[in-house]
């Protein structure tokens, strides 16, 4: 398959995004329509420890969990739900044992679609397990178990295939600790960019010979490892300013899976897939207020205002006082999703996004950047100069920083500690050259020797 670059935005303005719609709609499982007019929850889980001890107790597991959101979601009648199964690395590592849980999944949520037509789909996300010890090993022995892996879900049930690859973590794990901006350009930008490249044209074949769908990635092991680090407002260990710059970085990374052959929806963690919505039309999931179970966040409304499939990230799976936690947080999403539905409905949709935006753009620079209208703005500087990697990347950093300067002007407050982290990386980026060969070729000789980690052979280089 060959690789298709975005060279123009999907939308004709930001104002035309919403939640619950999209560009190119994405038809899936049982009845199911994603992006269409309406947000569908997207529930995610994890099994106990112990469950992963042999493959029947985990099917069990995946069994009981898959019975439990399902019974209810129809106990208080909610039309449509999605189930992501991300795989614990037993899961992958034995490609056999995902089969037998996403067929026995998909067994049971057929079940409920026969007896009460509730629409719904399975997603199944396994883990990126290319790494040999200290080293990613990005295209040997274990790439080749976890397209086994895919294979053998894509024709056991699974409607939606995702992944959250690794490709560029070691050199942006490196940098990130040294508020190196041009290393986290390398890795994200560029090195990641080069493996989704890789990875989604082949995970793109599977899902089209299995006729299932090759939904989309996430820059989780990067922008999300920055966004954690950065923390909460009193967090100091690294600023807020990098972690967005990070995640604008991210937006052309994730955009990569849709030009090897993804059509969506998005993977929910990825905070980044406004910007991507705005350039490719594709459909996204998203997590935040009600995935607070799995991590805190500062814009956890502020995410809602454009997604099409909304998800509490995970969960373990056990006992809480209103039913097992994934019927608690499975109800949860869905009462959001009604709600959101229902001002579509009713003609308010850009009103209650608009409230989503509000309640959150001002809490932080990283939210500010995301508000749907400046995301838009970020796309337009990535697809300006989409057929090359490291400008489009360069491109999304530089107008995240306009975008905070012009926020500072205006009701956007930074700490001293903030300003000066994006000074410095304004400072770092302009000295810059425009020439992809040249950064890649100077990165390549850099990081070669200050990362021992770093195996350029990983990317094809």
């Amino acid at each position: 398959m060959a690789i298709n670059r975005y060279t123009k935005m999907a939308y004709g303005s930001a104002d035309e995004m919403i939640f619950g719609k999209s560009k190119f709609p994405v038809k899936a499982g049982l009845g199911l329509e994603i992006g269409g007019g309406y947000t569908t929850p997207e529930v995610n889980y994890a099994p106990r420890p112990e469950a992963g001890a042999s493959k029947e107790k985990l099917v069990k597991e995946y069994q009981r969990i898959t019975t439990d959101i399902m019974n209810r979601m129809v106990q208080v009648g909610f039309p449509a739900v999605v189930l992501e199964t991300e795989h614990v690395e037993q899961m992958t590592n034995n490609p056999t044992w995902g089969g037998e849980v996403a067929h026995a999944q998909k067994t049971i949520m057929e079940e409920f679609h026969d007896e009460y037509g509730i629409k719904c789909a399975l997603r199944h996300t396994p883990g990126d397990i290319r790494e040999d010890r200290d080293f990613l090993e990005l295209r040997g022995d274990k790439f080749n178990t976890l397209m086994e892996s895919f294979e053998e879900v894509a024709s056991n049930g699974a409607d939606l295939l995702s992944i959250e690859t690794m490709g560029g973590k070691e050199v942006f794990d490196y940098s990130i600790l040294r508020n190196d901006v041009p290393g986290m350009l390398y890795a994200i930008g560029c090195l990641g960019t080069m493996d989704m490249d890789f990875i989604w044209q082949e995970i793109a074949s599977v899902a089209k010979k299995n006729n299932v769908v090759a939904a989309g990635d996430t820059d989780c092991s990067e922008a999300n490892t920055a966004m954690f680090i950065a923390g909460g407002l009193l967090d100091k260990n690294l600023a807020h300013t990098l972690a967005i710059i990070a995640r604008a970085i991210s937006a052309p990374r994730s955009l990569a899976a849709y030009e090897a052959g993804a059509v969506g929806p998005g993977k929910d963690c990825g905070y980044e897939n406004t910007i991507v919505k705005s350039i490719a039309g594709v459909p996204i999931a998203q997590e935040g207020k009600s995935s607070t179970c799995a991590h805190s966040d500062v814009m956890g409304n502020l995410v809602m205002q454009c997604c099409d499939l909304w998800s509490n990230e995970s969960v373990e799976y056990h006992a809480e006082f209103g039913g097992t936690s994934v019927q608690c947080w499975s109800e949860s999403l869905a009462y959001d999703c009604a709600l959101m539905n229902t001002a579509t409905a009713t003609g308010k949709a850009k009103d209650l996004r608009d409230l989503f935006t509000l309640s959150d753009k001002y809490r932080d620079p990283q939210g500010y950047v995301l508000a749907y209208d400046n995301a838009y703005r970020v796309g337009e500087a990535i697809v300006k100069d989409g057929n090359d990697i490291y400008l489009r990347a360069k491109n999304a950093a530089l107008k995240s920083i306009e975008i905070m300067e012009e926020g500072v002007a205006g009701k956007l407050e930074l700490t001293r500690f903030e300003k000066g982290a994006l000074a410095d990386a304004k400072a770092a980026l302009g000295a810059l050259t425009d020439d992809q060969d040249t950064f890649m070729s100077d990165c390549m000789s850099k990081y070669k020797e200050e990362v021992k980690v770093f195996l350029p052979e990983n990317y094809g280089l």
